[in-house]
């Protein structure tokens, strides 16, 4: 008698969750809510303008990932293409939705041009400056043409007033008659010449000449500025080509004889501008430079950026300020609709104005004045020594354009501009 069949069952085994995916799951839910909060969860599925642009060295603004990120939340992105200002004012824009001179001489080359511009924005300010090291700054002081300024930290100094017109006699590398301390023979205008040695107790030497390292003057808005921040001086504080403007021939004599009177003066590199500060702040910035030509908001930059890492400030480099200053105001200009969209954000939306102050610039809130008073207001807050202002406030006025293009064709002997846009 044969059996019957059986019923069989399967027992069913439950797969385990991998501990892996257990720990990442509540990672993956917090980033999720992250995302809803913030409004960023369906970006990857939003379309992303983007916006061309070429841009001198304040495009460290731009290339900061939080204003990255305060863009892409209006869903900008912005495509950088680096060169200095002039070379912005001076080439084809075709193609371009905006671009970023450093200064107002580029600016207004740019705009005098029949492309078709639209909105622009001056957002913020910055000083030309130079950066130094402590022991070059106190032998300048001791040289007799750099003066400290009161420390409001408790810490040395961070800023030096540097009086152009003494410095400039360091410049020339020739033994003034009128100057003792720059150095004798063949020693005249170096930095042993001038005490470096007995600044430093014999530590250390330093036979090289005393020199502003800058950008390439053909290209560069600081390099520019700088030249004509000189030229300023060398004209006895009057701006080249203004004391008989309607006389041409008395404007080009006076300009070709300052011109002649500064360009040995300058040391030109042919770096970009954003190479110059790149340097400056690298581990070896003092060996290659002892004073490098820069902008305030690019050391003040810095020092934040340094009190955030090691929580102190960094008291090897300082800051000299000229007397007669110069000041940098860049122009955010438009060339199509997409462009006007950035200058209308640039412009309004708080976010991003508080990201410039957080990044060294003084941003326009009420002016010029009320700019300072918000910067100094941050540094102190993240314990940051405040620059003092100098009691003279002459400021060095820069000749109209023309003459200023023929002063750094002069100094710089510039290659005619390629309009095509080619190098």
């Amino acid at each position: 008698m044969s059996e019957e069949p059986r019923l069989t069952t399967r027992r069913t085994t439950h797969r385990r969750i991998p501990r892996l995916v257990v720990v990442a799951l509540p990672l993956a839910l917090a980033g999720l809510l992250s995302l809803l909060i913030s409004g960023n969860a369906l970006r990857p599925f939003e379309r992303i303008t983007v916006i061309e642009s070429r841009m001198a060295s304040k495009s460290d603004y731009f290339k900061d990932p939080e204003v990255k990120r305060l863009l892409l939340k209006h869903g900008i992105r912005v495509d950088i293409r680096r060169l200095g200002s002039r070379g912005i004012a001076t080439r084809s824009l075709n193609g371009l939705d905006v671009v970023f001179p450093s200064g107002q001489p580029a600016a207004k080359l740019i705009l005098d041009r029949p492309d078709d511009t639209g909105q622009s924005v001056r957002p913020f300010v910055s000083p030309l400056a130079l950066g130094s090291f402590r022991d070059y700054a106190e032998t300048l002081v001791k040289a007799g043409v750099a003066k400290r300024q009161p420390s409001t930290s408790g810490e040395p100094t961070l800023y030096y007033d540097l009086d152009m017109a003494k410095f400039m006699t360091l410049l020339d590398g020739v033994d003034d008659e009128n100057n003792p301390r720059d150095g004798e023979g063949s020693d005249a205008d170096t930095w042993n010449g001038i005490g470096f040695k007995a600044v430093t107790g014999e530590k250390r030497s330093n036979s090289g000449s005393v020199l502003v390292r800058t950008s390439n003057v053909c290209e560069s808005n600081s390099a520019g500025t700088y030249l004509s921040l000189l030229a300023f001086v060398a004209n006895n504080e009057k701006t080249p080509g203004s004391s008989d403007p309607n006389n041409p021939r008395r404007v080009k004599e006076e300009v070709d004889r300052v011109a002649a009177k500064i360009k040995p003066l300058v040391s030109l590199q042919g770096m970009w501008a954003d190479e110059q500060a790149d340097s400056y702040f690298s581990a070896l910035g003092e060996s290659i430079a002892s004073i490098a030509l820069i902008y305030e908001h690019q050391y003040l930059a810095h020092q934040i950026a340094h009190h955030e890492k090691h929580g102190e400030q960094d008291t090897n480099r300082v800051l000299l300020y000229p007397r007669p200053y110069a000041l940098t105001e860049p122009q955010l200009i438009s060339l199509s609709p997409k462009g006007d969209r950035l200058v209308e954000l640039i412009r309004e939306d708080e976010e991003l104005r508080r990201r410039a102050l957080e990044l060294g610039f003084r941003i326009r809130f009420s002016g010029e004045s009320g700019a300072s008073e918000e910067l100094d207001k941050y540094l102190q807050d993240h314990g940051i020594q405040k620059p003092v202002p100098n009691r003279d406030q002459t400021k060095a006025l820069e000749p109209d354009l023309d003459i200023l293009q023929d002063i750094i064709n002069y100094v710089g002997d510039c290659p005619p501009p390629n309009p095509d846009g080619s190098a």
